[in-house]
């Protein structure tokens, strides 16, 4: 029987990117079939979409708004997104940007628009686990640099410059960071833009948590000075409002790359659903309790973690400054990561990712996701606190006597 050929396409974009989510899937079969099961694997919000935005889209539906958008994204939704990053001191306007089916997509049409075959763009790693097939798509390669779990998972930045080679073409950040939910401060996106410059990168900034800050400030990249014409910027409306599965995001760049991304948009996306776009901007434009309200519950969250696991000498927590995760390091069990993750569910009905689905970086811990009321988060908690010390106590009674 003769075997059909795929493209060499087809195995850039497998791997370990690919293979992170079996844990995940594993859990969602086990609660499907009835099981007790926490589920803290995925970043999902848990809110509903706030019903103003809801709302908008069914109105947008009624009135007609179901045949082919815009290709770049509807003005008006484009002046929305605008405004939002002239508040941060960004000179942005519409023709700047390009709304697309989420972040994901904006990240892979960046790359496509951007490298080519050999290409190197620096990442720091650990690091969200669709980068690398999204970069290696395009034949580039990604070049990673150590977070450091010893120091929080802190960037230094003399580690981006140690990786610059005549084939760097990007630097790509994610601020705040996820899996960390670490901010980059202002010292070191100064250092960063003057590597570009000195270098001649491009510096791609994926910051769809910036609306989920607890202490500290996000710095939109596209504000430091003398860069706009360097820099591009994603984000979507996914975290900040609890709509990840309406797939509404967006890209703020140098108008000749937006062209180029409108260009590649025809033949790929043709432009995103126009209710959904209209549902977009009134999110974007209406002043909306429900944001501020789910950036608290995620810090109270965040804090009932802190608290249920202080006490537990097994594991320490990374105390994050942003986003909706942490990260456990889990070291003192003895376990690898995935193999405590496995216990973890295997045991004690508990879903967390293995931090090494995100880079070698981040090897011995894994990722908890603030996705579920605090109660419940507390409970999970002392699930961890206790497979982590019986795992401790399991590796104690497996050592030789000294």
């Amino acid at each position: 029987m003769t075997t059909m050929r795929f493209s060499r396409l087809t195995e850039r974009i497998a791997g370990e990117g690919a293979a992170a989510w079996d844990i995940h899937n594993r859990a969602l079969a086990r609660k499907a079939a009835g099981e007790d099961i926490t589920v803290l694997s995925v970043g999902d919000p848990d809110f509903a979409t706030p019903a103003a935005i809801v709302e908008s889209a069914v109105t947008s539906l009624r009135g007609g708004a179901t045949h082919y958008p815009d290709v770049q994204g509807k003005q008006d939704l484009r002046e929305a997104i605008a405004a939002r990053y002239r508040a941060q001191g960004v000179n942005a306007t519409a023709d700047q940007l390009i709304v697309m089916a989420g972040a994901q997509c904006g990240l892979y049409a960046t790359a496509q628009c951007l490298l080519d075959p050999d290409d190197e763009v620096i990442v720091p790693e650990p690091s969200y686990v669709t980068y690398e097939a999204v970069l290696r798509s395009t034949g580039a390669r990604m070049v990673r640099i150590p977070l450091r779990g010893d120091d929080d998972f802190r960037l230094d930045v003399a580690d981006i410059e140690a990786a610059i080679t005549p084939r760097t073409r990007a630097i790509m950040l994610n601020s705040p960071h996820n899996p960390t939910g670490q901010l980059i401060d202002a010292a070191s996106w100064a250092a960063i833009a003057a590597l570009c410059h000195r270098h001649d990168l491009w510096l791609i900034s994926d910051e769809v948590y910036a609306e989920l800050v607890f202490e500290g400030k996000h710095i939109c990249a596209a504000s430091l000075a003398v860069m706009a014409d360097r820099t591009v910027v994603v984000d979507s409306l996914s975290k900040s409002h609890a709509m990840t599965g309406w797939r509404l995001g967006w890209v703020l760049g140098p108008q000749a790359l937006i062209d180029h991304m409108a260009n590649l948009a025809l033949c790929m996306l043709y432009g995103c659903p126009e209710f959904i776009q209209d549902a977009a901007r009134d999110a974007l434009s209406q002043d909306l309790p429900e944001r501020d309200q789910m950036r608290e519950t995620y810090r109270a969250r965040r804090d009932a973690v802190c608290d249920a696991l202080a006490g537990c000498s097994a594991i320490d927590v990374i105390k994050p400054a942003a986003g909706m995760f942490l990260m456990i390091d889990v070291r003192a069990t003895g376990l690898s990561s995935q193999a405590f993750a496995d216990r973890l569910l295997d045991e004690q009905g508990v879903s967390v990712l293995s931090g090494e689905a995100f880079g070698p970086s981040a090897a011995g811990f894994v990722r908890l996701s603030l996705t579920v009321d605090a109660d419940r988060l507390r409970t999970a908690s002392q699930h961890l606190a206790r497979c982590a010390e019986a795992a401790r106590e399991d590796a104690a009674a497996l050592s030789p006597a000294e």
